[in-house]
């Protein structure tokens, strides 16, 4: 079966949920006996997620292979349960980058080089690439933002000159917004209307819209729609929020999408075991009642009035899973570290907690409230896990508070420390005196071998595993037999560089710490064993 492609687009606003209704709907292709990969392409000039403020646009996913990416493509991994590789990865900095190069290296053979049609023949390209590389027999491709803005056209026309290339194997969704104005009381279509003349603007016609809104759509609405919208009324599929996004598949395979989608395309389903597996995982979800009370110690919550969680998107995912799988509905708290520094008797809050967690970031910026969080968990005995900084943030407060090496620091604050417990990564000095930032941390999966008699070791149940990394900075080995004879636990250490991976406490409920990002290969299906054993000491608690 040669590749088929569907694009997904959006309509009326961003945050609409694409990058949900994509993986969902490569979920409901999978359990037709397909294979699937998804690909997400965003607007930004930015060459990758890395650089990008987690605020404005989510947590920076990683892939096993490296690179830093957008959360949508954690989403995929989490729904397809796959590995996305960074060739189903795009951003408008890495194809006109891409253009320049080409154009440089004399690739277009003295032709002149125009934005179209060799900006979008770049994207073809990338797509085609992703799909052979993936053996896929589908390929979704997310467009970032929404049509009708002028940072995607070029990606929509991209779409347009494929579906001319392969007529038939060439299909487009738009996820639109559905609003129900509080005063009016019924669902609007008219905002998805002008998003399909807009779609229609950029010589694409969807075969599809899939109505997000906070209701099912309802007869009369579809009728609408079908009218006015140029598309058939049984390919419009309603998306309405629920209370958990790994309900998605099971919505769309109440209405059929994905036999619509094959019929669309003229094929048949290859098997039809159906989503039972992720109807066991939802029903785990669901059948969870009594409580588990996670804090989640950082800094990236606030924009204006708004407390946005996405910048630690995939932590959320992960606590999640654990706690389904242990038949526990996981209750997180925000708790901003920077409060801390301003009041320390707000620490207290933190016994009210089953377990607390300090997930990855940069800078200096509430990382004194992290350490002082730190030490209430290690002296109050509270489960506690730290990923990444919050890793380098607990062997920083054991080096003050209980090796008693007063200025211990991480060099990423004070340069002049007297004790740089945690320091740059060697081979880093010149990048960060060139300002060569992008792209240039550890990035992507290293081994890790484990102690025996460790909290990890019992955990991961093996003595090598694999983990995905993002980080500049690095566990000062100076400092490692000091550190372990006042009681530092070293249970993880890269066995190529003799690099120090995961830290513990002996004679504590649960005090781990580890350098790489674990939740990156959690999976609804497969929760995390770090994880798992967090939620398990929590719920102990």
């Amino acid at each position: 079966m040669s590749h088929k492609y569907i694009f997904v687009v959006g309509g009326v606003m961003s945050g609409v949920g694409k990058g949900t209704v994509t993986a969902a709907l490569g979920r409901v292709l999978i359990s037709k006996g397909f294979k699937v990969t998804a690909i997400k392409i965003d607007p930004y000039i930015n060459v990758d997620a890395g650089t990008m403020n987690p605020v404005e646009h989510g947590e920076v996913f990683v892939t096993v292979d490296g690179d830093e990416t957008d959360q949508d493509i954690g989403n995929y991994e989490r729904f397809l349960d796959a590995n996305i590789l960074s060739v189903n990865y795009m951003t408008t900095g890495r194809v006109y980058q891409s253009v320049i190069q080409r154009e440089r290296n004399l690739e277009y053979e003295g032709k002149t080089v125009q934005v179209v049609p060799h900006v979008p023949n770049e994207v073809i390209d990338r797509i085609e690439r992703a799909a052979h590389h993936a053996e896929a027999d589908f390929v979704l491709i997310e467009v970032g933002g929404t049509v009708g803005e002028y940072e995607n056209i070029l990606f929509l026309e991209a779409a347009r000159l494929m579906r001319m290339k392969y007529p038939d194997q060439v299909r487009s969704i738009l996820v639109s917004y559905m609003p129900v104005p509080a005063a009016v009381g019924e669902m609007k279509t008219k905002p998805t209307q002008q998003a399909v003349r807009m779609m229609m603007g950029a010589g694409l016609t969807p075969d599809f819209v899939v109505a997000r809104s906070a209701l099912h759509i309802d007869k009369p609405r579809i009728e609408k729609l079908a009218m006015f919208s140029n598309v058939h009324a049984d390919h419009v599929i309603g998306s309405p929020d629920v209370d958990s996004i790994y309900k998605v598949p099971l919505l769309f395979e109440e209405q059929k999408f994905g036999e619509k989608i094959l019929w669309s395309f003229g094929v048949e389903p290859r098997q039809k075991t159906g989503l039972s597996k992720w109807k066991q995982m939802v029903g785990r979800i669901e059948n969870a009642k009594s409580e588990v009370k996670i804090g989640v110690v950082g800094k990236y919550f606030s924009t204006g009035d708004f407390t946005l969680s996405d910048a630690y998107l995939s932590v959320i995912e992960a606590i999640k899973h654990a706690s389904w799988a242990q038949g526990k509905k996981p209750k997180l708290v925000w708790l901003n570290s920077e409060e801390y520094e301003k009041s320390p008797s707000k620490l207290k809050e933190l016994s009210q907690m089953d377990g607390i967690v300090i997930p990855g970031g940069f800078g200096s910026r509430g990382v004194e409230g992290k350490i002082s969080a730190i030490r209430y968990c290690r002296e109050k005995k509270i489960p506690y896990l730290g990923l990444c900084y919050g890793m380098q943030c607990a062997v920083i407060e054991f080096a003050r508070n209980v090796a008693k090496l007063k200025d211990a620091n991480t060099t990423e604050i004070n340069e002049k420390t007297q004790h740089p417990v945690i320091h740059l990564l060697p081979g880093q000095e010149e990048l960060v005196k060139d300002k060569s930032y992008g792209g240039t941390l550890r990035l992507g999966a290293y081994e890790c071998k484990l102690a025996a008699g460790t909290v990890a070791r019992k955990a991961y149940g093996n003595a090598l595993i694999e983990e995905r990394h993002r980080h500049r900075y690095e566990f000062n080995n100076e400092y490692r037999a000091r550190l372990q004879k006042a009681g530092l636990v070293v249970s993880g250490v890269n066995p190529d560089q003799d690099l120090v991976e995961i830290i513990e406490l002996k004679n504590h409920p649960f005090f781990v710490g580890v350098q790489f990002h674990p939740e990156f290969q959690s999976r609804p299906m497969n929760p995390h064993p770090l994880f798992v054993g967090f939620v398990k000491a929590a719920m102990r608690k």
